[in-house]
């Protein structure tokens, strides 16, 4: 959220002082530019700010900069007239690159972060599936898992439990939805229950135990992060159905 503040801070503040920083260094060749030369160098600064994926800064830049051209490059100098229709439609186009940019950077930085979040997702199923082979314990591997979950889920504690199911507490299903008593809870909009969960633990139709999960008040972890917490569950069911398998 910092980071995100931080970003919006620096946006805005580059939307108000780079449009008249930049109209004011062009102040000595505005008589020897041609408007479209002036225009794209206006263009170029609104794309500079909108780059940093702020919408109101992208639109800012665009306003402030219709604005101080019209102030410092346009004659009559030092007055702001912007009436003229050509006036407009540039004021106009200025706003809708403005937006775009910034909606089209936004965007990208919210690909490169769920292709980031992926990666990590598919490196923890990978390390405990090498745990899982160099382990000479399941123990280690369900104490790896429950720091995994607890991380994953944002949960204040994990704990496993071995044998039969006891009380009807809410359940993690296979498929990543949450199902309590006879109704499916709403976890992409309502987080997780409150309620501690349990994620069963099941490998060849046997069942070897359920993590308890302890919910953070107000977590909401997305659907991927709950079926990567089910996959994580089920590789220590096939520990423990080979454990099972090799002292039979």
């Amino acid at each position: 959220m910092l980071l995100y503040l931080t970003r919006g801070q620096v946006a805005v503040g580059a939307a108000l002082a780079l449009p008249p920083a930049v109209c004011a260094v062009l102040v000595p060749f505005r008589a020897d530019m041609s408007d479209t030369n002036t225009v794209l160098v206006l263009v170029v600064t609104v794309v500079a700010v909108a780059a940093l994926g702020h919408r109101l800064a992208g639109v800012l830049t665009a306003l402030s900069a219709a604005v101080w051209s019209d102030f410092l490059l346009t004659r009559p100098y030092r007055q702001v007239t912007v009436i003229k229709p050509v006036d407009v439609v540039t004021a106009l186009l200025l706003v809708v690159v403005g937006i775009a940019v910034s909606r089209l950077a936004a965007r990208a930085r919210e690909l490169k972060m769920i292709a980031l979040t992926d990666d990590d997702y598919l490196a923890q199923i990978h390390h405990t599936a090498r745990l899982a082979e160099t382990s000479t314990s399941p123990h280690t591997v369900i104490d790896h898992v429950c720091r995994q979950l607890v991380g994953l889920l944002r949960l204040s504690g994990c704990r496993f439990e071995y044998g039969t199911l006891v009380g009807r507490p809410p359940r993690l299903e296979e498929d990543g939805t949450i199902a309590w008593g006879d109704r499916c809870w709403a976890a992409d909009r309502d987080g997780l229950p409150r309620e501690e969960l349990e994620l069963r633990v099941f490998h060849n139709g046997r069942f070897h135990g359920r993590f308890m999960l302890q919910p953070t008040r107000g977590a909401a972890p997305p659907l991927a992060a709950r079926l990567v917490a089910v996959t994580l569950a089920n590789q220590v069911g096939a520990e423990l159905d080979a454990v099972g398998r090799a002292h039979a």
